[in-house]
């Protein structure tokens, strides 16, 4: 999910379980810390997963197929279904009870999991917020299940608990063996504006329509992993989920004016679409550009048509780890082809939106779904899937070839440009999130950062091949400076379950993507690390992920040993404060002469025996059975054989030895002028941050000319406080400047300068967009308004 909802003035936060660790080889030390390997904090290789980051020779993963009708009661608000599963064990462990996700129950007031946080009397008092204080009886909210039966009809035992379902099996599933079983259900749709929430339905009162978003809207299985087992951990409303590969055939009825984009393939369009919309549909197929579909007329003209009747439309979709869809008579639907190189899939892009988002997303969203999904394939995967799709329904999230975004315009068309980067923003994130981790498939209710955090970076370097001038929050190092600032009580590692994170958005979002961007740019380089991250994508598509997989494969693919990164980035809160703290300054003065030959006073050596005659050469002097080698063989008698025995007698009062004490000498002075002109420098940095980091000096000299240094991190190795560098420069320094692409998110720049009266540090132009509303419009004039609309 890409935002934190505010519902009635109320910003929820959630908690459970943190797992974050920096184990310390030489605590104490100012060395032999932030360099020492990860070791045991990675959990150990196996026959599932390699010390390379690889899946090994026994990976296994479960599989769950759903065949799914349902029907949507546009009067009732309410939605009704059936779904048949057939869950396939693969696992070596023989399985007594499966466990099933009922997120619909995030929403009732009486079986949630929400665990509630601290609260206080808020600083404006509305309605919404004695609501939400007040005790309620039932709000008739969440999921009914109303029978379970396995395949013969036969019911199950079953245990809710609150978000979660345990499903009891008659017998043990072994390895190998599959359980079909039956789910019939029902739920109230909930009000997304006002009950919050990624699912429901949005009511448009100047048109008297809903706009539906169906997510978690079905009894779905969990991951049952070797990492992990069972993951059943409660869904609270924050940490997003974790689910199983699958085929799917589903049907959904709705009213006959709805038009529906789902997950997968429609496999009756000329069932419900009529000739002239299933031309277009066939066209747009082939397009290189957006062809509507469904036109704005069209679409204004069915706001005012309720239709009575009802028709069913059918989805399949393939290899899937979960399932999505919309439906709404308000939507323009428009789409176009991309072809994706290195597989040759010919992709149907599409968006569906109403007429508040027309100019916005008539113009930008599907040409964004296109440009995402290739750009993606290049950076880590051909994208496999046969369609994609952006739906414009004010908020934000993810799902197997669709996803829900905002951007609507003004009431008069016009728009800002930041509610323009914004929905291009958000479209160009939520479509990234089929890579990551709707293909590769991490544990988003424990580690966010693994699903939002890879994608986030991804998302950045698309934007940046989007416009070049696109204000891209979510990569360059010296956005994160901000958070990297804060008191380490505001703070955690990344590597902390979401449930527990404070500050959300820069910690699970923000900083992941921001490393990973650093380690591509300024600490591997793009050739390194690009193989390596794609040979991540390669090795764990459509699988389940861990950290420890991801830190391997990166280390294993590049030949970089990253483990002092993750350390710090991943595992630490310290931030990176590198200071120039002085500068030493010379030029080459010739000797004219050597240091002389000196006569030193030296002692003769005594016999080199212990001190101390220890138990064990007693005891072997005394043991009649023991024989000493030097004792049988003379021949070994040397000189100190006598001396350490007294046989010999030497006299060991003080002599004099006479020595030449220097290895240098002058330098010809036929080579002197090639060294006459060198200027020296000792730079001298201080670690203030506590994070190690490349150190990136630029040197201004006095002619105008800069040169720019990239010393490594290792430089920190063996002092990880403090260190310096020698240089020998063939023109005199003016000025040094350290970072001056502000690369390493280095949270004081203050101390960055020598020469500072000279020094000019690099400026940016920061863009901050303004916060969106609701539906992503902006407000005040915009530009467009005061140009006239132009």
């Amino acid at each position: 999910m890409k935002r934190l909802y505010i519902l009635s003035g109320l910003i929820v936060f959630v908690s459970s379980l943190s797992i974050a660790q920096d184990i310390q080889n030489n605590p104490g030390s100012n060395h032999g810390n932030k360099f020492e390997q990860l070791g045991t904090i990675l959990p150990t290789p196996n026959e599932q997963r390699t010390a390379s980051g690889a899946p090994g020779v026994k990976y296994w993963q479960q599989r769950a197929d759903y065949d799914i009708k349902c029907e949507l009661d546009e009067k009732n608000l309410t939605l009704k279904g059936s779904e048949t599963v057939t869950y396939t064990n693969n696992s070596p462990d023989p399985l007594t009870y499966i466990w099933l996700q009922l997120d619909e129950n995030e929403h009732s007031s009486d079986r949630n999991a929400n665990y509630q946080d601290a609260s206080r009397f808020p600083s404006t008092l509305t309605t919404g917020s004695i609501d939400n204080a007040s005790k309620k009886s039932n709000n008739n909210l969440g999921i009914n299940i109303t029978k379970i039966t396995d395949v013969a009809g036969k019911n199950l035992a079953y245990t809710v608990n609150k978000t979660m379902m345990r499903v009891d099996l008659p017998i043990a599933l072994k390895n190998g063996q599959k359980f079909i079983f039956n789910i019939d259900w029902n739920y109230h749709i909930s009000n997304r504006q006002t009950v919050g929430g990624r699912g429901g339905y949005e009511f448009f009162p100047e048109d008297g329509n809903y706009l539906f978003t169906m997510s978690q809207w079905y009894p779905r299985l969990c991951v049952y992993s070797d990492f992990q087992g069972w993951q059943n951990h409660q869904f609270t409303g924050r940490g997003e989920f974790a689910l199983t590969f699958g085929d799917f055939k589903v049907q959904m009825t709705v009213p006959a004016d709805h038009l529906i984009g789902s997950t997968g393939e429609c496999i009756n369009y000329t069932a419900v679409l009529n000739p002239l919309q299933l031309s277009r549909y066939n066209a747009a197929r082939k397009s290189s550009v957006p062809i509507e579909i469904q036109t704005l007329n069209e679409a204004k003209l069915a706001e005012t048509r309720k239709s009575t009747a009802k028709k069913t439309w059918v989805f399949h979709a393939n290899n899937v780890r979960d399932f999505a869809w919309t439906s709404s008579r308000k939507f323009i639907w428009d789409g176009m082809n991309q072809k994706i190189e290195g597989n040759g899939n010919n992709v149907m892009c599409m968006s569906f939106y109403g007429k508040e988002a027309y100019n916005l997303y008539s113009k930008f969203s599907t040409r964004a779904v296109a440009h995402t999904i290739k750009t993606y394939s290049d950076f880590t995967i051909p994208y496999p899937y046969p369609v994609a799709q952006s739906i414009e329904a004010s908020n934000g999230m993810e799902y197997p070839m669709i996803c829900f975004n905002y951007g609507r315009t003004n009431s008069d068309g016009t728009y800002s440009e930041s509610t323009k980067n914004g929905m291009l923003g958000v479209i160009i994130h939520e479509v990234g999130h089929n890579f990551f981790p709707m293909i590769v498939n991490s544990d988003e209710r424990q580690w966010t950062w693994m699903d939002e955090g890879l994608n986030s970076f991804v998302e950045y370097l698309t934007e940046e091949l989007w416009d070049n001038t696109f204000p891209s929050k979510k990569g360059p190092a010296y956005t994160i400076v901000d958070y990297m600032k804060l008191p380490k009580d505001e703070l955690e590692p990344i590597m902390t379950n979401s449930e527990n994170i404070t500050r959300f958005g820069p910690n699970a979002y923000s900083k992941p993507a921001t490393g990973l961007n650093i380690l591509r740019e300024t600490i591997m380089g793009r050739e390194l690390f690009d193989f390596a991250f794609k040979q991540y994508a390669k090795r764990w598509a459509f699988k389940h992920p861990t950290p420890a997989d991801l830190f391997r494969t990166m280390e294993d693919a590049s030949g970089e040993d990253l483990d002092w990164f993750w350390r710090g980035w991943f595992y630490g809160t310290d931030a990176c404060d590198i200071s120039l703290d002085s500068v030493k300054f010379a030029q080459p003065d010739f000797a004219t002469r050597t240091d002389p030959t000196r006569i030193e006073m030296v002692k003769i050596d005594k016999p080199l025996l212990n001190s101390f005659d220890d138990i064990s050469k007693i005891k072997n002097r005394s043991d009649m059975k023991i024989s000493f080698y030097v004792d049988k063989d003379v021949a070994t008698h040397d000189f100190y054989y006598k001396y350490d025995r007294g046989l010999v007698s030497v006299d060991n009062t003080t002599a004099t030895k006479t020595e030449e004490t220097s290895n240098l000498e002058l330098v010809p002075v036929n080579e002197q002028q090639k060294y006459a002109g060198k200027y020296l420098y000792e730079l001298n940095f201080s670690n203030k941050g506590g994070l190690v980091m490349p150190i990136i000096v630029q040197f201004t000299y006095k002619d105008g000319s800069t040169e720019i240094d990239r010393i490594p991190a290792q430089i920190w190795r063996h002092n990880e406080k403090s260190t310096s560098k020698f240089y020998a420069k063939d023109k005199e320094v003016a000025s040094i400047l350290i970072d001056p692409l502000r690369e390493t998110a280095d949270i004081d720049t203050s101390n960055n300068i020598w020469g500072a009266d000279k020094a000019k540090e690099s400026k940016f132009q920061l863009y901050k967009a303004k916060a969106a509303s609701a539906r992503g419009q902006s407000s005040g004039i915009n530009p467009m308004q005061s140009a006239g609309g132009k």
